[in-house]
């Protein structure tokens, strides 16, 4: 009897663990392994094109920003959150877009972090350009650009943890190059906001989170209101680190995303 209950614990508990992970499984069948290189530098990534696309037509760009615990060179793992969301049926009709998931090396970070204390109260540079791997991401979009039809006046970047602390980077960085981004629980350090005016903003946090406590996109938030930028602020109540399911569930998420042009 003992055995038996064991043996359908063990069998429910592999078949809930296949369920979760079925999205990341279809993710990486759909979306297409490629490898960007430049001067000796290399950085895998994986993309999706519309459904029925056409090189006639020029269409909205997005890339995704995985967090920390996606890094490696497998070119697989950065799919575990968020591609399915733009696998959706619904979605790839009415907002055909090629997608882009770049992954980051397990050594590196997409942002540039000068301290991470115990306290998980981050340290950002305050004039983060020196950052070898987001380079190799913006030769990524200077790729698709030359190659694919990118609608340059709708192109879109977010991530979520580490991804979005990369999102705000990225932007610092190419301040008029992006029309919107989302930053999830992530954060940067406020003295950018003004370089990132340009761009229209969604940031989401859960306020329980205990790996990059929400203080740090209040303050984003509270800095970027001051230079008067086109900001969303959503607290998810009671939500730890993974405000990511909270967000890719809001039906207002992507309607919101495609409407901003630059």
């Amino acid at each position: 009897m003992i055995i038996n209950h064991l043996i359908k614990i063990t069998l429910n508990n592999t078949f809930c663990l296949l369920i979760y992970l079925l999205p990341f499984y279809l993710g990486a069948q759909y979306y297409k392994a490629a490898i960007y290189t430049n001067d000796g530098e290399s950085l895998p990534y994986r993309f999706l094109l519309p459904e029925n696309y056409s090189s006639e037509k020029e269409y909205p760009l997005i890339i995704f920003l995985h967090g920390a615990g996606e890094r490696g060179d497998d070119n697989e793992l950065q799919l575990f959150h968020g591609s399915d969301l733009f696998l959706d049926k619904k979605f790839r009709k009415k907002y055909p877009a090629i997608v882009v998931f770049p992954q980051c090396p397990l050594e590196s970070y997409w942002a540039t972090i000068l301290d991470r204390p115990e306290s998980l109260k981050f340290e950002y540079s305050k004039n983060p350009k020196d950052n070898s791997i987001l380079s190799l991401v913006e030769g990524i979009i200077d790729d698709f650009i030359q190659k694919y039809g990118v609608d340059k006046q709708r192109i879109y970047i977010g991530g979520l943890s580490m991804g979005g602390m990369g999102t705000f980077e990225m932007v610092y960085r190419n301040p008029r190059m992006f029309a919107a981004a989302f930053a999830i629980c992530g954060g940067a350090n406020p003295k950018i906001s003004k370089r990132i005016r340009h761009t229209s903003w969604r940031i989401d946090h859960g306020d329980r989170d205990n790996v990059v406590p929400i203080i740090h996109s209040e303050l984003m938030y509270k800095a970027m209101k001051e230079e008067k930028i086109d900001v969303i602020f959503k607290i998810h109540k009671g939500v730890n680190h993974n405000s990511w399911d909270n967000v890719f569930s809001d039906s207002d998420f992507i309607p919101w995303l495609f409407s901003k042009s630059k």
